[in-house]
């Protein structure tokens, strides 16, 4: 099993695709509550360099609110991230991660279903782009 659904995009540009990102992730009820920038990241604290890298972090605060109503701790896995990255070819490839996939270890009827909606949802953004 995958454990996210991923899409590339020729030529675009980076900061497209991360407006477009977040675009379609409002469009399926999601906020970007933290957004961390690898490159950044990397060059201050370790001096390297790293292509264009970037992790959003999105919530769709309905699901999350049913998430921990049926799993206290799924406070562990969310929000549920989406990367956007520079390809070394220069294609922009951006990834989500499948809910269900993560929810494998966890015995919650409940809380499978509503992985599976919201991985409904994070797969018609990523086929958006």
């Amino acid at each position: 099993m995958e454990y996210y659904f991923n899409k590339i995009l020729a030529k675009s540009s980076f900061e497209d695709v991360i407006t477009k990102t977040i675009e379609a992730l409002k469009k399926e009820g999601f906020g970007v509550l933290t957004e961390i920038d690898i490159k950044a990241t990397l060059r201050k604290k370790l001096d390297v360099d790293f292509p264009n890298y970037r992790i959003l972090g999105a919530c769709n605060p309905s699901f999350a609110y049913k998430a921990l109503q049926a799993e206290n701790k799924i406070g562990t896995m969310l929000p549920c991230n989406v990367i956007v990255r520079e390809m070394e070819n220069g294609d922009i490839e951006v990834a989500a991660v499948d809910p269900m996939a993560s929810m494998i270890g966890i015995e919650n009827i409940d809380l499978a279903t509503i992985a599976e909606e919201v991985g409904d949802k994070l797969k018609r953004v990523v086929d958006s782009l």
